[in-house]
């Protein structure tokens, strides 16, 4: 089985991940998406499923049972101890999936080496030891609510969101490496580029049977 560098990419709402994400994938590494397991977490009837609509009421469901995210998300944006409480069922489930999903990965015969799994909530559900290197994408306030805004968030709604995750310093703080996207895509691939070079040249997976 091989043995994968484990790159955790972090950041704020609007920070620029995904973008960030897909540069990577493109440069030759395997990723992994956290909110597109949260989404496959929610497929109807399944376990995860089923214990968000008990606990949070059938007025969550559009009308093919799929959960309204949007009507979800205003209920526990409103309310930090309904907020919690799902966290308390999503959690759990998706770092089952991507934890699943690296192994698979180690299994296959492949060539990469490095795998890069994007997770919004990284520091707050203390997952960062499970990674060789942690990036957190950040950008000042004013940008987070100008992309949110253009996501069709009210200022009310983004302000929640943000609110909701460690604030950006802390989290870049803590990280390994940071990239500020506060400019153009231009500037955000330049330092993710360079980035990606520096944990290559630091970072090598041996072969592991």
């Amino acid at each position: 089985m091989k043995q994968l560098i484990k790159i955790g990419l972090t950041g704020g709402i609007g920070t620029g991940k995904s973008t960030t994400l897909e540069f990577w994938r493109k440069a030759g590494a395997a990723v992994i998406d956290a909110d597109e397991l949260a989404h496959q977490a929610l497929t109807p009837d399944t376990p995860t499923w089923e214990r968000v609509v008990r606990t949070f009421g059938n007025e969550i469901l559009n009308a093919d049972r799929t959960v309204n995210r949007a009507r979800l998300g205003k209920m526990v944006f409103a309310d930090a101890r309904k907020r919690e409480e799902l966290n308390q069922i999503i959690h759990p489930a998706v770092k089952r999936m991507w934890g699943e999903a690296v192994e698979q990965l180690a299994r296959e015969a492949h060539q990469e080496e490095f795998v890069v799994l994007a997770i919004p909530l990284l520091y707050e559900v203390a997952a960062e030891s499970e990674f060789d290197c942690v990036v957190v994408v950040g950008c000042s306030e004013p940008t987070q609510l100008a992309r949110c805004g253009r996501k069709g968030l009210s200022a009310a709604q983004a302000r929640a969101r943000i609110a909701a995750q460690w604030p950006l310093p802390t989290k870049m703080d803590r990280a390994d490496f940071v990239i500020w996207n506060d400019g153009t895509l231009a500037v955000l691939h330049q330092q993710a580029e360079i980035i990606w070079a520096t944990i290559k040249e630091t970072h090598h997976a041996p072969s592991k049977n």
